[in-house]
């Protein structure tokens, strides 16, 4: 068997499979959109409809007679928004500028100070959540229960304070009021702190009815459907996720996208877990807190410009509260960048697994560990991965002089081979014959040259994604006119260099016997070369590194058989 041609095949089997996946994104994201989009009227006065005057859905308490019971999928819907507009109240920490609608007491906006939309404009932070009339990305709030009015997240807050700055301090406070018609009173409190993305959520119930108050904690994630960013040019937007992911005691993981939510909601019951809306970099999660059990529910309202998706959970056991007595219910947010350090930092059980390294999690994660610490003495993202990079190669050493070996050994014999093929001409049976005894004769393996390539794609791999999926890469700077390794090489240097080195491994390995297959290989370094003018820069400069290292190894191994 030539391994060789399966080396070869697997390589343009890969290119095929990644312009596939591009292309299927592609038809996905200019779909028509029937389903998506259908009942987009319903209920409304026609195409018309705006932000301010939809309906909106709440989830159904459980039944307090029975607090491990949950509600069934569908959710009731309550009658029109409030067409009267909140007031924002604006937060403002060392590292996000927030914003807070006194209508719902939502989370409708979320800048990050610390990231720059892109490196040319380092004074425009990255907004994360926003609401507007065609884009939504927010995040709700609110009690549930039954027989009285609970603050869900339409009601009509009240407060004091519109413009809260941390300054020197650890953490901050919005307070946002509302009184039951029972006398009920309820203090809705965001809390900021230093250096964090972290919000806690709290409700503070004071019971001043005659009866007994019990009610339930819901959180939820609302956003209409985000286009990803990071172009590849004609092959489409990076292979990276956009959607809902939840976590579980259960199942672990799970990514629901946003088709899943259209045709299937949720309806599943945890005694631990998290629920979250993903983007390339950056992520907004809902992490309960203080109670036994949870039900994860998803949804999509269609009475919109856009479909509005939503991912949340409630809390199945009720908090209850005697008559003139006090009481809380608790929730957390983060909503910020994927950082390792910070999520890890959490100590919430999968939160980690949002920086989504796919099956080659277990191989990727110390990957990152060895780019970061690597990072942590040279300070350079960029001289990090050549590092990470050299290592790796050191790790694989006796794999790839064993390759390199077998290769030098097939070049030298490229001559007799050649006249063999010649004296045989059309009888490729006695070629192949006469071919395997000279293998034989000369002890080399065929295979040899191949196999510990086999063994060390999942590494290369691996990396592939620890690099694509790494927000601390996003608008590093390494050296000259490459200042953010998240994006294409503007010059295309690291491409063609890249083409070179490619070109240049072919010139030291032993060339083709078969005709198309020589054409194919010669054609290779070309196709990758500008297949890799729209990879973000960091890949770019592992493989070129890769390459540059894999020369030099060859030539000093192929140099030492042809002299023997």
């Amino acid at each position: 068997m030539d391994f060789r041609r399966i080396i070869l095949f697997g390589s343009l089997g890969l290119v095929l499979a990644m312009i596939w996946q591009s292309w299927e994104q592609y038809q996905v994201e200019h779909a028509p959109q029937g389903m998506t989009q259908q009942g987009a009227s319903e209920g409304t006065e026609g195409s018309s409809a705006t932000a301010s005057n939809i309906t909106d859905d709440v989830p159904d308490a459980p039944q307090i007679e029975s607090a491990g019971a949950v509600s069934q999928p569908e959710t009731p819907v309550i009658e029109q928004e409030s067409t009267k507009a909140g007031k924002l109240i604006q937060i403002t920490t060392d590292m996000i500028k927030a914003q807070i609608d006194t209508q719902g007491g939502d989370l409708v906006r979320v800048e990050l100070l610390k990231h720059p939309v892109s490196v040319d404009t380092p004074d425009q932070p990255f907004v994360l959540m926003h609401k507007d009339s065609s884009a939504l990305n927010v995040a709700q709030s609110g009690l549930i229960g039954s027989d009285r009015e609970y603050p869900n997240h339409n009601v009509e807050y009240s407060t004091d304070r519109f413009d809260i700055d941390l300054g020197d301090r650890d953490l901050v406070q919005a307070e946002l009021l509302w009184t039951g018609p029972d006398g009920v009173e309820y203090k809705k409190i965001y809390t900021f702190h230093r250096d964090s993305y972290r919000i806690d959520v709290d409700f503070k119930v004071k019971n001043n009815s005659a009866q007994e108050w019990s009610g339930f904690f819901y959180g939820q994630l609302k956003q209409t459907e985000i286009e990803q960013a990071g172009s590849m040019g004609f092959l489409g937007r990076l292979p990276s996720y956009s959607g809902a992911a939840i976590y579980t005691e259960e199942d672990k993981y799970d990514k629901i996208d946003y088709a899943e939510i259209n045709e299937s909601p949720l309806n599943l019951s945890t005694r631990e877990g998290w629920v979250a809306m993903l983007q390339h970099y950056f992520v907004s999660a809902w992490l309960p807190q203080d109670s036994s059990g949870y039900q994860i529910y998803s949804g999509v309202s269609r009475n919109t410009p856009a479909p509005q998706y939503r991912i949340g959970f409630k809390n199945t056991e009720p908090v209850r509260i005697a008559a003139g007595q006090q009481g809380e219910l608790k929730g957390a947010l983060f909503v910020g960048p994927k950082e390792h350090r910070r999520l890890t930092a959490l100590e919430v059980p999968g939160i980690a697994l949002t920086v989504d390294y796919g099956w080659l999690t277990p191989v990727a994660d110390p990957l990152f560990w060895l780019l970061t610490k690597i990072h942590s003495v040279v300070n350079n993202w960029g001289w990090a991965i050549i590092l990470l990079t050299l290592l790796v190669k050191i790790i694989f050493l006796p794999l790839s002089a064993a390759s390199y070996k077998s290769m030098a050994k097939m070049k030298k014999l490229q001559p007799r081979l050649q006249t063999l093929k010649e004296r045989y001409g059309d009888d490729k049976q006695k070629f192949q014959q006469e071919m395997m005894k000279l293998y034989k004769t000369e002890k080399v393996n065929p295979a040899g040259g191949c196999l510990p390539i086999l063994v060390q794609i999942p590494v290369f791999i691996a990396l592939y994604w620890t690099l694509l999926e790494s927000v601390e890469l996003r608008q590093a700077d390494f050296m000259f006119w490459l200042n953010d390794l998240s994006l294409p090489d503007p010059y295309y240097v690291l491409p063609i260099i890249m083409g070179i080195s490619m070109l240049a491994q072919q010139m030291l390995n032993p060339a083709p016997m078969d005709p198309l297959q020589k054409k194919i290989m010669t054609a290779l370094p070309v196709v990758f070369t500008v297949f890799f003018l729209w990879f973000p820069a960091g890949l770019v400069l592992y493989w070129v590194v890769n390459n540059l290292l894999s020369i030099a190894q060859q030539y000093f191994i192929t140099k030492k058989y042809q002299n023997a």
